[in-house]
């Protein structure tokens, strides 16, 4: 399940990149592991940050169904992460300058 996770974040910042991709797999002092992936398209307005990991949803600006996206990718990312206790959120990538969604999960070599 957690493959799916990467192939839904890396599919969704292929989809809404312009040119680059960047992922990343960190750990954290306090037993977490960070997979963030980011991109340098148009990102997420804040006021859709909490509401594109629903269902059926996508941010009236960057998600269109034209782009190919079926609405669901995101929230199969935030139901698999919570499955595993863990938590998926969205930024503004500092690096890029388009979105950054991060998934936090315990370290499981802990």
């Amino acid at each position: 399940q957690l493959i799916r996770v990467v192939r839904n974040l890396v599919d969704n910042a292929l989809r809404h990149a312009q040119a680059r991709v960047l992922v990343s797999v960190t750990s954290t002092d306090e037993g977490l592991v960070v997979l963030a992936v980011e991109d340098d398209g148009p990102g997420v307005a804040e006021p859709d940050r909490e509401r594109i990991f629903e269902r059926f949803r996508r941010s009236d600006e960057a998600r269109t169904r034209d782009d190919g996206g079926s609405g669901l990718g995101l929230a199969i990312v935030a139901g698999i992460v919570a499955d595993h206790f863990g938590t998926v959120s969205v930024d503004m990538s500092p690096a890029l300058g388009g979105a950054r969604f991060a998934a936090t999960l315990a370290d499981a070599r802990l």
